[in-house]
């Protein structure tokens, strides 16, 4: 009986990336960058470069038939992404340039017109930058007062002491799925029934976990998400921003210009409806259209099967990695079979820094990301300056874990002969 092996699923997808076909420094990539930014597939390229050769016009302005076809493409990309996340309604969907501009349009729209002194806002200590700084602004200018969760001995989301924190001042808690950094997995279900319970708002920024998960958002309850493009599959320059609809349609705009206005006089102004009230000039068209053929070809492999194949790969990447001594891994661990975090690894290698362990990485043609991570407040807590991170997507390989961690090995011996040459 002849036995047929089943491919992996980066054996089925890895023809649709041309970017990964190449040598860096004389040998083959192996880019382990994903948190940062995802490669992006034929299907991308294709609906960028169909845009502009045979649809480029602006939308939603013009009844001639290129205008016609580019509003009808871009809103087509908007129901695509609305399915993506179950959301209730299509207006639910509004297009900015990444995740950052969808924190600030909540920031902006909704914390500046609604939080007064003494107001709580709850943050975790784990926060990227983007879901960091706009709410220092929006303390500093309305009194409210910015609150942190920490860490577990773990290194996760501490649960309990977020249930001590919340209270009848919380308005607003604001969390990352997953942890850029760290890792793990949040459990927002019991933050936001938590925070839902004492009235308080929840956004999450899902940066983390559009590209890797299914996402059920109305179930979820939340009340703002949020997400960037360049991270699942789509280009740069695209995110979008879910809300709850009565919360968008109470929330003033969050730029003026065209397209969001209804009416315009010299002295005042009416607003569109949703969702063009938050969309106001120009928008990125080429890359919502885009980003909607990213949702196609995410939705066509299954999430459900991209989040089981990254836990295979989650299981084998932590096992090769525990064969060097000289580590520190970062985050809680995962599940025997690879499930309760993310598909990332951040580490440290005692004496040698980040950077110049990314940089040597680098000439044997391994990706990785060294630095904060746009987590310096974590990084502290950490009480590290730096440290190197290996992300996987449902494109990598086992193969190329294995390449990657014994130019690691290679590379830490390389810095120990340094170091005796030294002494």
């Amino acid at each position: 009986m002849t036995v047929v092996q089943e491919l992996s699923l980066a054996a089925k997808v890895r023809a649709d990336f041309p970017i990964l076909h190449q040598e860096v420094n004389g040998h083959p990539l192996v880019y382990l960058d994903n948190a940062a930014t995802s490669q992006k597939p034929r299907a991308v390229l294709e609906a960028l470069q169909n845009y502009y050769q045979l649809d480029n016009a602006n939308v939603h302005r013009g009844v001639h038939n290129l205008s016609a076809r580019a509003t009808e493409s871009y809103e087509l990309a908007r129901d695509k992404v609305a399915a993506f996340v179950k959301a209730t309604s299509r207006d639910e969907i509004i297009f900015t340039r990444n995740a950052s501009e969808a924190i600030n349009l909540v920031a902006y729209a909704w914390g500046m017109t609604s939080l007064q002194p003494g107001d709580e806002i709850i943050l975790s200590v784990m926060e990227h930058h983007s879901n960091l700084v706009p709410w220092q602004f929006v303390a500093q200018r309305t009194g409210a007062v910015l609150k942190f969760v920490g860490l577990t001995a773990d290194q996760s989301f501490d649960l309990d002491q977020y249930r001590s924190l919340v209270n009848d001042r919380t308005r607003l808690v604001a969390v990352n799925h997953v942890s850029n950094t760290l890792g793990c997995i949040n459990p927002v279900a019991e933050i936001v029934d938590v925070a839902h319970r004492q009235g308080a708002k929840v956004l999450i920024d899902g940066c983390q976990s559009a590209p890797h998960m299914a996402l059920d958002l109305p179930s979820l309850g939340c009340d703002w998400f949020v997400a960037s493009g360049h991270k699942m599959c789509a280009p740069t320059g695209i995110g979008f921003l879910y809300g709850k609809l009565e919360l968008l349609e109470a929330m003033p705009p969050f730029m003026g210009g065209g397209e969001m206005i209804a009416d315009v006089f010299l002295d005042h102004s009416t607003y569109a409806a949703l969702p063009h009230k938050f969309e106001a000039g120009t928008p990125a068209i080429a890359e919502a259209i885009a980003l909607g053929a990213a949702v196609d070809y995410l939705t066509a492999i299954g999430m459900d099967n991209i989040t089981a194949y990254e836990h295979e790969l989650t299981a084998y990447l932590y096992q090769q990695m525990l064969t060097i001594p000289e580590l520190t891994l970062y985050g809680p661990p995962p599940q025997a079979d690879g499930s309760g975090r993310a598909a990332l690894a951040t580490f440290t290698v005692e004496g040698v820094h980040a950077q110049d362990l990314s940089t040597l990485l680098d000439q044997s043609g391994i990706a990785i990301r060294s630095g904060h991570h746009c987590t310096q407040p974590l990084h502290r807590i950490l009480a590290v300056d730096s440290t190197a991170r290996a992300s996987l997507y449902f494109y990598n390989t086992r193969a190329e874990i294995d390449s990657f961690v014994a130019a690691l090995k290679d590379t830490i011996e390389f810095f120990k002969g340094v170091f005796e040459d030294e002494d």
